[in-house]
């Protein structure tokens, strides 16, 4: 493959994992529609300033489109579009489409480090750390995706939630927080255990290569520590008994809170999890948007 064909590939790939139509990047770019069309169809010459304009449309600089054609010819994975429940509930908003992008940007982050790491040493990210210190990592990339690409900004007080909702430019009440783990119908894990929305996501992890693809998203709108039919209970602080460390203060939802959180499934792989053995507490009723709404149902797509 030549490199202009390599490079338009690149240039596509981006655009899309950004939601990005060829009008929106020709615009940006300050370049013609059908210049972008033909640069990403490999069948248009361009010079390094072209190629440095496109590079800044997509957020990037040009060695890193260089660099994002040449040294990872594979896509970083995406997430499927028919898995998403189109009546899953979602904090005010916030739309699936976005949540999308969000997944999609956190699957290329995540191989961009990769990428890096691997030329130097070899090693995926996921080598170096342990996985709840990974989880957290992912978790503060995929908040900061949120931040990037939906309402929900970061929320610069440093303090709970992770991300507070704007709107025409102000904050609103409505926040979230954002948590990632590898087990697929975990319930939530919090330091503080308030109220409001939060979103549990879980990927899987490929060993070899390091790459990161989400599987499962939960929202769910939980009662806080303390509060009448709270939906976190306190776990306190344990000792692990074999390295002698003490883990930070900690809260998990109640089989209540658990069972919000899987009614309020917005993606499901189905080819990486099978729910029909999961067990949801029968005191919570399952919305019509829940995979759970009718008992023995199997699993329905893109509701």
């Amino acid at each position: 493959m030549d490199a202009k064909t390599t490079l338009g590939r690149a240039v596509k790939a981006l655009r899309e994992s950004r939601g990005l139509s060829q009008e929106n990047l020709a615009e940006a770019a300050d370049i013609t529609y059908q210049y972008v069309s033909d640069v990403e169809n490999g069948k248009q010459n361009f010079s390094i300033g072209v190629l440095e304009s496109l590079a800044g449309a997509l957020g990037l600089d040009l060695p890193a489109l260089v660099e994002a054609a040449f040294v990872s010819p594979k896509p970083p994975p995406r997430v499927e579009p028919e898995y998403f429940f189109k009546s899953a509930a979602l904090p005010p908003d916030l739309s699936l489409g976005q949540v999308e992008k969000a997944l999609n940007e956190t699957h290329r982050i995540v191989r961009l480090i990769n990428t890096t790491l691997r030329k130097v040493a070899d090693r995926p990210l996921s080598s170096y750390i342990q996985g709840n210190n990974f989880s957290g990592i992912v978790s503060n990339i995929l908040c900061d995706s949120f931040s990037r690409l939906t309402p929900y900004k970061h929320n610069h007080d440093q303090k709970y939630p992770d991300l507070v909702r704007q709107q025409s430019g102000r904050a609103h009440p409505t926040g979230l927080e954002v948590k990632t783990t590898i087990r697929p119908g975990k319930g939530g894990e919090s330091h503080n255990g308030h109220s409001g929305w939060h979103v549990v996501a879980c990927y899987e992890l490929e060993a070899a290569t390091g790459d990161i693809c989400f599987i499962h998203v939960m929202f769910a709108d939980l009662h806080g520590h303390g509060r009448p039919l709270a939906d976190w209970k306190y776990v306190g602080s344990a000792v692990n008994k074999e390295t002698g460390s003490q883990r930070t203060e900690t809260y998990t939802t109640t089989p209540a809170g658990t069972a919000k959180l899987r009614h309020g499934t917005a993606y499901l792989n189905p080819k990486k999890i099978n729910i029909s053995r999961w067990r949801t507490d029968l005191s919570v009723a399952a919305p019509v948007g829940s995979p759970f709404f009718k008992e023995g149902a199997s699993l329905r797509k893109g509701r």
